[in-house]
């Protein structure tokens, strides 16, 4: 995996773990906020943290924000510091800005003028929690979009054999892509992959068949 080189500005609890989990992910990592406070607090965790206002274009160019790699704007309340930071960002050539948003009119804001991706961990984290409470056999869903996913399940007695055995393509409308097992991980197994009570089996379908697979578990 090639290193990236990342800033990331605002270093509250979201952007000082974005920053600290991607440097010890060995990344290049350059945090700023214009709190000198929270500066301190993460300069020996990254690869160099200053105190710089990203509201202010001359600070963002001094520190080439336009040859990162990525850059998160992870301002926290102050929307409009959030939004103004993304805006000079891309106007200075960022290739790649992921903005949190506070709400979901931030989102549609921010989407507009320009961030390529837009995240709300709270609330993102919420819908995770609702879906892993509603459903406790779902380890994790990454949403693809058009209805589509992928999910983590974990089989149980009433899904064990083989996968050609199973059918599950032609039972649930899902494909097994990668099986799962005490550590172990097959990408892409073939018909003849046994499945066993406690694996973990990520699965690609609509939300529909997915939906129709854990009923089938819950049973």
């Amino acid at each position: 995996m090639k290193a990236k080189q990342c800033l990331v500005v605002g270093l509250g609890r979201f952007g000082s773990a974005v920053a600290t989990t991607l440097y010890e992910m060995g990344h290049e990592v350059v945090a700023i906020d214009h709190v000198e406070e929270n500066v301190e607090r993460i300069m020996n965790r990254v690869t160099h943290a200053a105190i710089v206002d990203a509201t202010d274009e001359r600070g963002m160019r001094s520190i080439g924000v336009g040859d990162f790699d990525v850059v998160v704007i992870a301002i926290g309340s102050d929307v409009q510091a959030n939004i103004l930071a993304t805006m000079i960002a891309k106007s200075l050539g960022a290739p790649y800005v992921v903005s949190k948003a506070v709400d979901e009119m931030a989102r549609r804001v921010l989407e507009r003028i320009g961030a390529d991706l837009v995240v709300r961990p709270e609330h993102d984290m919420g819908l995770r929690l609702a879906r892993q409470i509603a459903n406790p056999n779902v380890v994790d869903t990454l949403d693809l979009g058009s209805d589509y996913a992928i999910v983590e399940l974990e089989a149980n007695e009433r899904l064990r054999g083989t996968l050609m055995d199973l059918n599950m393509t032609g039972r649930f409308g899902v494909q097994v892509i990668a099986i799962g097992r005490r550590g172990d991980l097959e990408v892409s197994p073939r018909a003849d992959s046994l499945i066993e009570s406690h694996d973990k089996l990520v699965v690609i379908g609509t939300g529909h068949d997915i939906d129709e697979l854990r009923r089938y578990l819950d049973k």
